[in-house]
């Protein structure tokens, strides 16, 4: 296999020192490009408002003080934003599982006619631009279609767009074809049910990408503004994002910062807790063998 530099090249005294040079300076530059805003995000909500708009900008605060934080969660009233947050993610989440699991394993297993047919038609909704289903979501969100009823201002509005997501059922039905048939026929063969097989065969082998799937449904749910502006426009039933962004304009400029940090907490530590499960789901099904 031919490489831009060689093998030997690399193993001379010139080849190491700028080998590990550059792989130091790549790696210290990317750290820094993700790093820095987050590290830029937590001081400034230290900073007075003069120090914020001072230029050039200071990169350490004068004084350090942690009381701007519960400043931002009084004024803000961030425990309720973060609460109806909570509740949007989490009901998003068990809907997400309960349709894209099932879409994906009927398409994997079952096999339904045309279910390749539907699989392209999933995956077409993927190159559609998410603003231009807005309105039309919208309308269906306000006048739901032989219901008649009206969602907005509820978690409804929330779950129910949620739930069926293309790449969600991609990723599933690409691990579910992973998994041997032959066990699945053994478990037929013993009289288990489909619905049986995969509750107790198919799911527990599955916790790689549904801890993925599950991880992503959530982070959208919590980070979505557009989409909780337009259907949760009451005060009391906002998200966190949109609660920020309404009361912003009250806010000194360090309590606003200071929120941010604490909207952006949970979705943080959720990363830092489950990246394995990350990693290993997404690569958990690329190969078979």
């Amino acid at each position: 296999m031919r490489t831009l530099v060689s093998p030997l090249s690399l193993r001379t005294p010139r080849g190491r020192v700028i080998y590990w040079t550059t792989l130091v300076v790549v790696v210290i530059g990317f750290t820094g490009a993700f790093v820095f805003p987050l590290y830029w995000m937590v001081t400034g909500a230290m900073k007075s408002p003069d120090e914020i708009a001072q230029i050039p900008p200071s990169f350490f605060p004068k004084h350090v003080d942690f009381g701007v934080y519960k400043d931002a969660w009084d004024q803000l009233q961030l425990g309720i934003f973060l609460k109806n947050t909570a509740l949007y993610a989490g009901g998003a989440w068990l809907f997400t599982l309960a349709v894209d699991v099932t879409a994906a394993y009927a398409l994997s297993k079952l096999r339904p006619f045309f279910g390749k047919l539907i699989l392209g038609a999933m995956l077409a909704t993927l190159m559609i631009p998410p603003m231009v289903l807005l309105l039309p979501t919208y309308l269906v969100a306000k006048d739901l279609p032989i219901f008649h009823a009206s969602l907005l201002n509820t978690p409804w509005a929330i779950w129910l767009p949620a739930a069926a997501n293309g790449f969600f059922v991609f990723l599933l039905k690409r691990f579910f074809d992973s998994i041997p048939r032959e066990l699945l026929e053994a478990a037929e063969i013993d009289g288990a049910s489909p619905l049986r097989i995969l509750w107790s065969i198919v799911l527990p082998v599955s916790r790689p990408i549904l801890g993925v799937v599950s991880i992503l449904s959530v982070v959208t749910v919590w980070k979505d503004f557009v989409w909780p502006l337009l259907v949760l426009p009451e005060t009391d039933k906002m998200s966190i994002s949109v609660g920020i962004a309404s009361l912003s304009a009250q806010m000194p400029q360090n309590v606003l910062i200071a929120s941010l940090v604490i909207a952006s907490l949970p979705t943080i530590l959720v990363f830092f807790i489950f990246q394995r499960s990350i990693m290993a789901g997404l690569t958990a099904g690329s190969l078979k063998g």
